[in-house]
């Protein structure tokens, strides 16, 4: 019996890192077959957009909701049930017979992925006590870093040797696979207090974060003086602040914005939402630097970014073992100074510069962001409670899903506004001085997060920085549970949760803050 939180983090953490691989690749690998799909749907390419932004507003509709219905009807029916929405949508979108049936099973898709990531995370830091938080964080660089990497590659080589259906079709089995393992292995959690389903909260919030989703992603191709563009901004925006408003008075809310009072939950959001906001950010712009600026097929184009997924896992294994002796903060600010460096680096790429120095760029550019989201992920949930951990997941995924569409759209923008084409010699040529200027961009927001890092309380994360203790027959899960007065998993038959800040914290803890 002993052996059986050890053996419950080793079963979550597989099933995590399996649905996490999935959904997140997904977002990267659809971008390689887009011009394939219009070809072959007989759609402008000016609208197979559509394909990513209904995935996308559907993804906003339902984060908010994820934190609880995994507190109302199991974390592991919740996250199941959105896998195998998942999977199956995955499935009708390699079938659809025609572009409107292909976006409205993306919306499906969305629907599953948008409560899959902050359920699965919930279980994550339920599961690892604060002692073994960095070591969850290291789980998470896993399918966050190597998906999104391994999304163009993998989807080029589709695309090229089959068909653009089967950068659906490819869930299908790793979904099947990942459903049945958590079938089998994974414990139920329910918290007691989920309360009543707060619906002005889930409507509010789902009709602001999903028009404002869509301005945000459609505003860079479309043109941001569009006056659809402008109305569903200004739409997304007064529906959010109508949100806080309702929110606040609610007895029992759906966005728990109680927690943004804690001031090192609150710290490692906003250093995620604009650190996300630089580094994916970027990431996108690179790809279409390669691709429309220095004319390289998306396989090619894959393979030149990917070593930024090793940077990411090997920065993460230096990271972990750091981690304890310097704390969130110093780490945070260097990853993300770090990160600035390296787009700043990238604006001297240009069409006759070896692809072996981008190489090099992309591996300290995941290095460095290693550096970062380690110590976020480690130090994030350190003073949320136990009941606390959904809607805190649903928080952090919200700030990340955010941060990543406006990085988007912010550099997207800044690129276009320079001009991504340019005439020479009477002839459209790439704009080079375009990408360059939106890279230099996300160095400008890098360093604001930089800059935001700094107000991370290592203290508050005191209990992250401890180092497990494996001197004995009980694990430290184990421990974590009776220090905190709950039953041990083996009297009680309950999955073990993680604990919360110890006794010393709370007296220092006044009101619990999100994860990208």
């Amino acid at each position: 019996m002993l052996t059986r939180p050890m053996n419950l983090k080793v079963t979550v953490s597989v099933v995590f890192v399996v649905a996490m691989f999935m959904a997140i690749m997904d977002t990267t690998i659809v971008n390689v077959a887009l011009p394939t799909i219009s070809r072959d749907l007989s759609v402008p390419l000016t609208r197979v957009d559509g394909v990513v932004t209904g995935f996308l507003v559907s993804l906003a509709v339902f984060i908010p909701a994820s934190g609880w219905l995994g507190d109302r009807f199991g974390t592991k029916r919740v996250f199941l049930a959105a896998l195998a929405i998942f999977t199956l949508a995955s499935a009708l979108c390699g079938q659809a017979q025609n572009f409107g049936e292909l976006v409205g099973f993306r919306i499906l898709q969305g629907a599953g992925g948008g409560m899959l990531t902050p359920t699965g995370m919930a279980m994550l830091y339920r599961t690892f006590p604060p002692a073994e938080r960095v070591r969850a964080s290291r789980i998470l660089t896993v399918p966050t870093a190597l998906a999104p990497a391994l999304g163009p590659v993998v989807g080029g080589v589709l695309v090229t040797a089959a068909s653009w259906r089967w950068v659906f079709y490819v869930n299908v089995p790793i979904g099947v696979l990942g459903f049945i393992f958590g079938a089998v292995f994974l414990p139920e959690h329910r918290e007691a207090g989920a309360g009543r389903f707060d619906r002005p909260g889930f409507v509010l919030a789902g009709a602001g974060l999903g028009t404002l989703m869509y301005a945000l992603s459609e505003g860079p191709s479309h043109g941001w003086s569009s006056p659809l563009i402008i109305s569903s901004g200004l739409a997304g925006i007064v529906l959010l602040a109508a949100l806080v408003r309702v929110e606040r008075r609610a007895p029992q809310p759906m966005i728990h914005l109680r927690l943004l009072a804690d001031r090192l939950f609150a710290s490692t959001t906003a250093a995620l939402f604009i650190g996300v906001m630089a580094f994916l950010g970027s990431l996108y712009l690179i790809a279409l630097f390669l691709q429309d600026g220095l004319g390289l097929s998306a396989l090619n184009a894959g393979l030149s970014t990917f070593p930024e997924a090793i940077g990411v896992m090997l920065g993460a294994q230096i990271a972990g073992r750091l981690y304890p002796r310097i704390g969130p903060r110093r780490m945070m600010t260097g990853g993300m100074l770090g990160v600035a460096a390296t787009t700043a680096l990238m604006t001297t790429i240009g069409s006759g510069t070896s692809l072996w120095w981008l190489r090099t760029l992309m591996f300290l550019l995941g290095l460095s962001w290693a550096h970062t989201m380690v110590p976020l992920q480690a130090a994030a949930f350190a003073t949320i409670t136990p009941a606390d951990t959904g809607a805190a997941s649903t928080l952090f995924n919200t700030g990340r899903q955010l941060g990543m569409a406006v990085g988007v759209a912010i550099l997207s923008t800044v690129a276009s506004a320079v001009g991504l084409t340019e005439q020479v010699a009477g002839r459209a040529a790439p704009h080079l001085a375009a990408y360059h200027v939106g890279l230099a961009a996300a160095s400008v927001i890098a360093l604001i997060a930089a800059g935001a890092a700094r107000f991370v309380d290592d203290r508050a994360a005191a209990a992250t920085m401890r180092r497990p203790d494996r001197s004995s027959g009980s694990t430290a899960a184990a421990a974590q549970a009776v220090s905190a007065g709950c039953h041990h998993p083996a009297a009680s038959g309950q999955p073990p949760a993680a604990a919360g800040p110890s006794s010393a914290n709370h007296q220092n803890h006044v009101m619990p803050a999100h994860q990208a």
